[in-house]
């Protein structure tokens, strides 16, 4: 096929009918619009489909070479699919000279693609070796900013962190999992005695490890070595990699949790300097993707129903460490498919559309 082109950029979204992709879309008609064509790319499967962005409709197309015809040099792909689609596809963009955003954990390790949070190491989209920048997962996006900005101003030296994960960060398949077994549980007397909940929605616990309503499930991922999960070891990798802190202590503890939308994650860091809670709030108040709500008497503080379908990150309950003058505790909400995942996408697709704009200037 040959694309007609508009003025500014293409954007193509690769993976457009999936859960994040319908968020993107949705961002795409609500921010400022850089962009000329917007094409949507997905499996075959879901090919043909109509879409609306920006008030358009727009038919899906297939994910296959021709697919991608027409993207050069400032244009940008915008990657929403599993780690082995990005993988086969993300070069065939680059090799027509296009950048490519990938928010699957394909390239997260890569030492020559930037693993970026804009509000955080943006400047990182600079430097393209390959013509590839990724994305964190969604725990990691929901606490970079707050670890970010505190970073900034005392040093992190130590990290301990415990996730509780909506079921929507497994996708669709996540989201029906829990509405199912919800609709089982729901009206009944179970929850009380070992095992009932577990009887009742049988072994179809969808992609959990066990079942989530009326429960938590202590596990996301896949087993590694020393009884850790491979999602608590990424969130430690990704956080390392972020904040430029190679060598960081980093403890993470992943739970799911029976909550449709919205990660919420405790987190207990520890600095260089000693820290001032007064002072760590008024640095969280002005953090770029950062929302302070932190007044507990007033039963003020964040809840995932909160964060969820808002952009920024949700950071209440600080408070200094009962026993160390240079640790920080604090509790963070954000909506795992919006803030963390669709909104660092496209904002860093709109960052590296602006890097070229800039550069041929």
């Amino acid at each position: 096929m040959t694309a007609t082109r508009s003025p500014g950029p293409a954007l193509a979204v690769v993976g457009a009918t999936g859960a994040v992709g319908s968020v993107v879309l949705r961002m795409l008609s609500e921010r400022a619009d850089v962009w000329g064509d917007v094409r949507l790319i997905a499996s075959a499967r879901t090919a043909g489909r109509m879409l609306t962005v920006r008030a358009r409709e727009t038919e899906v197309l297939a994910l296959t070479e021709d697919a991608f015809d027409g993207l050069g040099a400032g244009d940008v792909a915008l990657f929403l699919t599993p780690a082995e689609v990005s993988a086969r596809w993300a070069p065939v963009v680059t090799a027509r000279g296009a950048r490519v955003v990938d928010q699957s954990s394909a390239f997260r390790e890569d030492p020559e693609v930037p693993l970026v949070v804009p509000e955080v190491n943006g400047d990182a989209v600079r430097s393209l070796p390959r013509g590839i920048v990724a994305g964190p997962d969604c725990v990691t996006a929901a606490m970079i900013a707050s670890l970010g900005a505190l970073h900034a101003e005392y040093g992190l030296a130590d990290l301990a962190v415990s996730s509780y994960q909506a079921a929507s960060a497994a996708g669709r398949a996540g989201s029906e999992a829990l509405r199912r077994q919800v609709s089982l549980v729901a009206g009944t007397s179970l929850g009380e005695q070992p095992g009932d909940v577990r009887r009742a929605v049988g072994d179809d616990t969808g992609p959990f490890a066990g079942p989530l309503a009326l429960n938590v499930v202590p596990w996301s991922g896949e087993l590694c070595e020393g009884g850790w999960s491979s999602h608590e070891l990424a969130v430690r990798a990704q956080t390392r990699r972020i904040l430029r802190l190679e060598e960081l202590p980093v403890a993470v503890t992943c739970v799911q949790v029976p909550v449709l939308t919205g990660h919420s994650l405790t987190v207990r860091a520890r600095f260089d300097a000693e820290v001032d809670a007064g002072r760590a709030r008024e640095v969280l108040d002005a953090a770029p993707g950062v929302v302070l709500v932190d007044d507990p008497a007033a039963g003020e503080f964040p809840t995932p129903s909160d964060a969820a379908g808002t952009d920024p990150a949700w950071v209440g309950r600080v408070r200094a460490s009962l026993d160390d003058p240079c640790g920080l505790e604090f509790f963070v909400c954000a909506d795992n498919l919006r803030q963390g995942a669709a909104l660092n996408a496209t904002r860093l697709a709109e960052l590296i559309a602006a890097e070229f704009a800039t550069f041929t200037l």
